[in-house]
């Protein structure tokens, strides 16, 4: 099986459970959503400059960098052919995988897979215009190694995250991060807002990437 892949390098976890932490990105091309905030839209065209990598190469490149985690990112990694398989051959070498999945893509057969991944899951808010394709039902595969990502644009959403949170009890099974718009909310908002609700188990994270190097740089 070979793979689309945007690009690959090392760099810092910029997010999520791992944010801080050396991991290694494999960026995958295509991804079957259309957020109105997305800035990765250049991994996501159909003219997108990727090259075409199998499972042998890809676990020998992870390998050959001497950093253990390993985050499958994109677009949607989830949309790769025979994902699976390379999910797997990465845990048996290893690795320890990581998935960022848009939300709106199963999960039962991926987080049954032996090692199981990681799992940074995203809850599309209204502002992203791409809520109807949440598969809520992947909440219940969940669990305090996995994280739920509400990437959130303005009061409306951080509303609308709070509704979601409630009725499906997400702090209890699993972590839970608010993640600003870069450039369209202040982070302090979300804090008062988590404050006012007295949000227990909700985190509040910055993009690292994004306050380290440009917001728009590739390949870290």
């Amino acid at each position: 099986m070979r793979y689309k892949v945007a690009e690959k390098f090392v760099s810092i976890n910029g997010e999520g459970p791992r944010a801080g932490e050396l991991a290694v990105f494999l960026r995958f091309c295509g991804c079957n959503l259309d957020c109105g905030y997305c800035d990765t839209r250049w991994a996501n065209t159909a003219d997108a400059e990727y090259e075409l990598a199998s499972e042998e190469e890809l676990v020998a490149y992870v390998k050959s960098t001497g950093v253990k985690n390993v985050t499958l990112t994109g677009g949607e990694p989830l949309l790769q052919a025979g994902i699976a398989r390379l999910i797997k051959l990465l845990g048996e070498s290893g690795a320890e995988v990581e998935i960022e999945t848009n939300g709106s893509v199963p999960l039962k057969d991926i987080v049954a897979l032996s090692p199981r991944p990681a799992v940074t899951a995203d809850y599309k808010l209204p502002s992203s215009g791409m809520e109807k394709h949440m598969i809520t039902e992947n909440f219940s595969y969940l669990t305090q190694r996995d994280a739920v990502k509400f990437v959130v644009g303005d009061k409306r959403d951080l509303a609308r995250a709070e509704e979601i949170i409630n009725e499906y009890g997400l702090t209890d099974g699993c972590r839970v991060y608010f993640s600003p718009v870069f450039g369209k909310i202040r982070p302090e908002e979300i804090a008062k807002f988590m404050k006012e609700r007295k949000l227990n188990g909700v985190r509040l994270q910055l993009q690292l990437h994004k306050i380290i190097w440009k917001p728009d740089m590739r390949g870290v």
